[in-house]
Formats: C-alpha cells, sequence, structure tokens
C-alpha cells in the first residue's frame, strides 16, 4: 500500500480571516480517509525535524531566531505566518514529514505526504508562508547519508521555486525544475537548473504538453536516484493566487504523469503537497487529495 506521511500538528491555530488556508492539511488527510483511498494502516507519523538537520539547510542564526521568537517583524512579515509555538511545531513536523515520505519512497517506490513543499524558505530567512524549505533538509540529509548520490525536484507549484533553487545553485547531486507562472510571486525569481515560466491563462494542453517535453529527458540525462514532486494546486482555475487556468482533469493528467513516468523507469517518487488557495476548503481539499489518489493506483501496481 501507499505511505502516506501525517501529522496532526500540520494544522496549527491561526488568526481569524488568516489569508492561509491552514485547515486544508486536516481536511485532505479527512478526505482521503472518508472516501476509502487510504487507511490509518498505511499511515506514518514523522518525528519533528531536529535542529541538525535544519541546520543543514538553513543559517544558524536563522535556525535559533525561529525557535527562540526573536525574528525581527520584518523578516516575519515576509514569511507571513504568526511565529507561535504551534506555527514551529507545525514546521518542524512538516520537514520531519517530508524527510520521512523520502525515506519511504526508496523503500517503498512511492510515498507521499500531507504536507511539505515550503519551496519559498531560503538559507537565512523565511519567506512566503515558508519557515523551513522541507525538500532541500530532506535531499541534503539523505545525500549526506549517502543514500541517494543524484536528485531531481520536480516543482509543479504555480508559484516558482525559488528558495529550493538558490539553496542547490551550486550542488551539481541536485537538479531544480519548476514550471510555474511567469507573472506570479516571487516577483525576483532565482534561477533554477530549468525554469519554464508560464504565461498566465496557460491552460490543461499547453500545460501538459510543456511538462511532457521536459521530464523524460531530465530523467534521462540526470538519472536521479529520487524524484521529489512539489505536487502544489494552485495552477487550477479556480485558485485565488494561481493565474493558470488548470482543471481538476488537468491536474490528474498532471499527476499521473509524473508518477507513471518516474516509476515506469525505478524512480522512487516521494510526493509533497505544495501550494493551493481554492477559497472552498472542501473543495481545496478535494484538489490536493488528487496526487494521493493517482499514487494509491500507482502503489497497487508497483
Amino acid at each position: 500500500m501507499l505511505p502516506i506521511v501525517h501529522h496532526p500538528n500540520y494544522a496549527a491555530p491561526m488568526p481569524p480571516g488568516h489569508r492561509f488556508p491552514m485547515d486544508k492539511f486536516r481536511l485532505v488527510m479527512r478526505r482521503l480517509l472518508d472516501d476509502g483511498v487510504v487507511t490509518t494502516a498505511q499511515c506514518h507519523r514523522p518525528e519533528p525535524a531536529p535542529r541538525r538537520w535544519l541546520e543543514r539547510v538553513h543559517a544558524k542564526d536563522y535556525v535559533n531566531a525561529i525557535f527562540e521568537q526573536t525574528l525581527s517583524p520584518e523578516a516575519a512579515r515576509r514569511i507571513g505566518l504568526p511565529m507561535s509555538q504551534a506555527i514551529i511545531a507545525r514546521s518542524v513536523a512538516a520537514n520531519g514529514g517530508t524527510v520521512l515520505t523520502a525515506r519511504l519512497a526508496l523503500e517503498h517506490g512511492l510515498a507521499c505526504n500531507t504536507a511539505g513543499g515550503s519551496h519559498h524558505a531560503f538559507a537565512e530567512e523565511g519567506s512566503g508562508f515558508c519557515i523551513f524549505n522541507d525538500v532541500a533538509v530532506a535531499v541534503s540529509l539523505l545525500l549526506d547519508e549517502g543514500r541517494i548520490q543524484r536528485a531531481l525536484v520536480v516543482d509543479l507549484d504555480v508559484h516558482q521555486g525559488d528558495g529550493t533553487a538558490k539553496i542547490f545553485e551550486a550542488n551539481d547531486h541536485v537538479f531544480t525544475f519548476s514550471m510555474h507562472c511567469r507573472t506570479n510571486f516571487p516577483a525576483r525569481k532565482q534561477t533554477s537548473n530549468l525554469d519554464i515560466a508560464l504565461e498566465p491563462g496557460t491552460d490543461d494542453p499547453l500545460y501538459l504538453r510543456r511538462l511532457e517535453e521536459a521530464l523524460p529527458t531530465l530523467l534521462s540525462t540526470h538519472r536521479p536516484d529520487l524524484v521529489v514532486f512539489n505536487a502544489g494546486v494552485d495552477p487550477h482555475h479556480e485558485d485565488k493566487l494561481g493565474r493558470l487556468d488548470l482543471t481538476d482533469q488537468g491536474l490528474e493528467q498532471r499527476e499521473r504523469f509524473v508518477l507513471e513516468t518516474c516509476c515506469a523507469q525505478g524512480i522512487p517518487v516521494a510526493c509533497v503537497m505544495g501550494g493551493g488557495y481554492t477559497p472552498d476548503p472542501m473543495r481545496l481539499a478535494y484538489l490536493h487529495t488528487i496526487v494521493h489518489r493517482v499514487a494509491s493506483e500507482i502503489a497497487r501496481k508497483l
């Protein structure tokens, strides 16, 4: 069965009216269980990421400022989340979750986290609702442990994976691929190993064509030992922060193409949830479950 990684701390209390849809992490797990997509038997609870893991990627002073809650007001505004103990607990749980997801993917061929994808976090600062970069933490840890030699980050969130690109810009063992909306956040883009910047309004056929042109070549050229797939659903046409025009079917085809293409070559895939800001919470939760639904189908065939 597909390993699913989840922790109750993924959903932290938020101030009323805050624009980050924190409750989606709880609703996604509930929807997966209610619909019979997964069972509790295949769910794994991660340990919180210890500081030594975070400091493989992030500056020690920044990590200390987060844990001691001494971040400057300006730095906290760039993150956009309240710097509460619950938010910090949520972040370290999600980072531990992505590490566990990556390890389970290496063991089983495919695994999914119900959080993760904080790709706007840089080594010395957070940004865009991202405190610690869980994908960078997981990949760096597995490289240092010798579990992998090469990794490919496939970031299909609607926003460029700027923090991930910057963290790995000088690391020849990690290839970063970001396909995002050209005119969306962040205003100042970083340089991934491959960036595909899409115009606003890009629909299913064009989006999928660009992805299908890129991914097989990346896999055959770079031959990664692990793919980390950021399956953000904010390219969906209902997303209030997206600007692209994907449908439910387009998202399903995207997830299926990425997972089937990687698994057909025997490359393990660790999925993280990424961004999603559709106004209706239950609708948003469903969109995020698409990758888990597709992954569950594929895992049964591995």
